[in-house]
């Protein structure tokens, strides 16, 4: 058994659900069905919106009781929108207090912070996407400049704090917010003027007695056992822009574009819209596209994103007066994993009365641009062994990758050539999945177990399954990622008790 991640409960589920509850669930979907005041209060909002330099401020909700972001006044973390070979200015306070009653990964908290601007393909080094040697502690400032390549893939990418030790805890606490580089319909015409979503799935810690047992309920979390983890009670679940279960609005047969992004520390989310097909532009920010010009979308059931994925796709409006559900299903994470049952995200209201969302994808003026690999060169991505081997371990002491346990003092596990695509290989020798993600690039993620995927896809982060592996071609070919970056798993309390390692561009 692996230690815990340390934010899990008790076991669960010993017991029947009482009539009560289930009488008490009935109450509720009837009254949300019938009150039309608790629908105009109940509706999915969407975060504040950046387009130029911002101050974004670190503080200590004294409401919500933990660390947050402010920007403009409020404790809401904005969505940065930005155009290909445009700039990120952050100007980020760290406002913490010097005391902090948070406990981290291995200690208490000392409320250090920076940023990390997840999947951009930028710089490592400071003052951009720096994670090593850019750090504030409370009472300082730090001013991130962030250059975003006008060859940017267009699509979602996300930022959160990322200070090694105190990642998970910070992003629990909901220190993110997503990015949008614009530009997507470059690739797909028919997103313009399409309504826009942007849906940010984060946790809300729920605390023993009644109010856990009713917000378990409001989300319908069922009692039966999911997947091989230890079953627990869950003392967190998933909110949707902030809210527990909140309702969409959408048109009979309107098509809406939603960009989804899994802002959770260590929580999978296996997403799908009932009765209802995902229509999927992009994966990762990355436009599907973007390597093959001729590819066109790919329609799904559900699809799962590992903390930190992304997910964009066009739904279309159910039946008119219908309502569904948009939720997540039981994630498997292993034997030794965490409960990661499922839940509803929100309720889709179809009427014919729905407001439409405030905000339309804008078109992009100018020609795409494409990385397109030929069916030689995805050929060959399938051929030899591997260039490098990443090996996912742990025991009761921590977790580490090829043995080693990371320190900040640490040295390089490996120096990479800028201009290659060398094959890496991915190995979970433990009993649960971690997710892998490197920072300043994508890789082609394109056999499982050593089986050849039906459909390989450019990701930034991966599910590695337990006691399996994955092999990926990754993209070193940018010449601005010159300098010391890192890999890890996304499980951020696994990265911060020691499963993550440096390497050099160069």
């Amino acid at each position: 058994m692996r230690p815990r991640s340390g934010f899990d409960s008790e076991s669960y589920g010993k017991y029947p659900m009482h009539w009560h509850l289930q009488a008490q669930r009935l109450f509720f979907c009837c009254f949300l069905l019938a009150s039309p005041l608790l629908a105009q209060q109940n509706l999915v909002t969407d975060p504040p919106e950046a387009r130029t330099a911002l101050t974004l401020t670190a503080v200590y909700d004294d409401q919500a009781e933990h660390n947050a972001f402010s920007y403009a006044g409020k404790t809401e973390p904005p969505l940065i929108r930005v155009s290909p070979g445009g700039t990120i200015q952050v100007r980020y306070v760290n406002n913490l207090p010097v005391r902090s009653n948070e406990n981290c990964a291995l200690a208490p908290c000392e409320n250090m912070s920076n940023l990390h601007f997840h999947g951009l393909h930028v710089s490592p080094e400071r003052p951009q996407d720096d994670v090593l040697t850019t750090m504030s502690m409370p009472g300082q400032v730090l001013n991130d400049r962030v250059d975003v390549p006008s060859y940017a893939p267009p699509g979602l990418y996300w930022y959160h704090t990322h200070p090694h030790g105190e990642s998970a805890r910070q992003d629990l606490d909901g220190m993110s917010g997503a990015i949008v580089i614009e530009g997507i319909d470059r690739y797909y015409p028919e997103l313009r003027g399409m309504p826009e979503r942007v849906l940010i799935l984060r946790d809300r810690v729920i605390q023993p007695g009644a109010d856990r047992e009713k917000i378990q309920e409001q989300v319908e979390i069922p009692h039966a056992r999911c997947g091989t983890a230890i079953q627990q009670d869950p003392e967190r679940v998933f909110t949707l822009n902030g809210a527990i279960r909140p309702q969409i609005p959408i048109r009979p047969g309107e098509r809406q574009f939603w960009r989804i992004v899994n802002a959770s520390p260590d929580r999978y989310a296996d997403i799908q819209l009932g009765g209802q097909q995902l229509e999927i532009v992009a994966l990762d920010g990355m436009p599907l596209s973007y390597h093959d010009s001729h590819r066109g979308t790919r329609r799904v059931d559900h699809i799962l994103m590992a903390p930190a994925g992304r997910v964009e796709a066009i739904v279309t409006g159910p039946g008119a007066d219908t309502r569904t559900t948009f939720s997540t299903r039981c994630v498997d994470t292993g034997p030794d994993g965490d409960n990661n049952p499922a839940m509803v995200l929100g309720d889709v209201v179809s009427s014919a009365h729905a407001a439409e969302p405030q905000r339309k994808l804008p078109a992009l003026v100018g020609p795409p641009v494409y990385k397109n690999s030929s069916r030689r060169q995805s050929g060959s991505f399938q051929a030899g062994d591997p260039d490098f081997t990443v090996r996912f371990t742990e025991d009761k002491n921590g977790f580490y990758i090829n043995g080693k346990k990371f320190a900040m003092d640490s040295a390089p596990m490996l120096r990479a050539r800028v201009g290659s695509m060398p094959h890496w290989r991915v190995v979970n020798d433990t009993g649960e999945v971690h997710p892998f993600h490197i920072h300043q690039v994508h890789f082609l993620a394109y056999a499982v177990n050593g089986v050849p995927s039906e459909m390989p896809e450019w990701l930034d982060t991966v599910n590695v399954p337990y006691g399996g592996s994955v092999d990926l071609r990754m993209d070193f070919s940018d010449p601005v990622i010159r300098g010391m970056s890192v890999f890890h798993c996304h499980l951020l309390s696994h990265e911060d008790k020691g499963m993550m390692a440096k390497i050099v561009f160069k």
